[in-house]
């Protein structure tokens, strides 16, 4: 069985990479911008691209493998059965259009709803975060050590300034507490770079209240191989075909954020 992870994970990583060429190529070519659901929702004809790269290539090695993906492949997929590649060919697609940097393709691939392989490539900076389950996580070639234990007061959150102003998600009087008790906080503008931050170590903790599966998936795996912890903000198990909200951290901070802070609100 061993065997067969490692043969998809050889694939998925040889094609991350080759996507991640094809993205930098597109800098010197006419970049298609749409919009989708709301005019800060953008899509590019890359994102499109890499997207349909991943997808056919899955398709003619894997066959009996399904697919979901941000651009609307595997729409069809209902159930977590079997070996799922849940893709984001280019999360944060903003800061791909204005930046051109501070974005990531992420892969999570999961067998009957468990995170067997999480791939997160910082394309921009060449960092590569994946992990086998079981076989410990890694950026490029550097094994990331188990996350050790941070309390509120000495941690850096992750978070975007939405949640402690008015919305329509969450009470703004629930969060910012924590923003005053934590060391500092970041907001990076991809989901998924965000959690392979807390992998390696570089954030404590992560939340937003709407994340979709493909931005999440591989971050996911990576951070439970590290020991870390990836729920919904009120501490519950994620569905993985599902939006929900996320509170993603190291264990210690995790539980003492959803005590102290978000739970007792409830």
């Amino acid at each position: 069985m061993e065997d067969f992870w490692e043969n998809i994970y050889t694939y998925a990583t040889s094609w991350v990479k080759e996507a991640g060429e094809m993205i930098k190529d597109s800098f010197s070519k006419e970049l298609l911008i749409e919009t989708k659901s709301n005019p800060n929702d953008l899509v590019t004809n890359m994102d499109k691209d890499v997207e349909t790269f991943l997808y056919e290539k899955i398709q003619e090695t894997f066959p009996t493998h399904r697919i979901v993906g941000e651009e609307g492949h595997g729409t069809d997929v209902t159930s977590a059965e079997g070996v799922l590649w849940v893709i984001d060919p280019i999360d944060g697609t903003m800061n791909f259009v204005h930046q051109q940097r501070n974005f990531a393709i992420s892969i999570g691939i999961f067998e009957n709803g468990v995170g067997k392989i999480g791939l997160i490539y910082d394309v921009m900076h060449d960092e590569l975060y994946h992990t086998i389950r079981g076989n410990g996580a890694y950026m490029n070639d550097i094994k990331l050590p188990m996350l050790t234990e941070s309390p509120v007061k000495e941690a850096i959150l992750s978070l975007n300034a939405t949640w402690v102003t008015d919305n329509h998600r969450i009470d703004p009087a629930v969060l910012s507490p924590l923003v005053k008790d934590v060391r500092g906080t970041r907001s990076y503008g991809s989901a998924a770079l965000e959690l392979a931050y807390i992998a390696a170590g570089r954030l404590d903790g992560y939340i937003t209240m709407r994340l979709a599966p493909w931005d999440f998936a591989g971050g996911l795996v990576l951070i439970e191989e590290v020991g870390g912890v990836v729920t919904n903000v009120y501490g519950e198990e994620l569905n993985i075909l599902e939006k929900n909200s996320v509170f993603a951290g190291e264990k210690a901070f995790h539980k003492e954020v959803l005590q102290t802070y978000i739970n007792k609100k409830r």
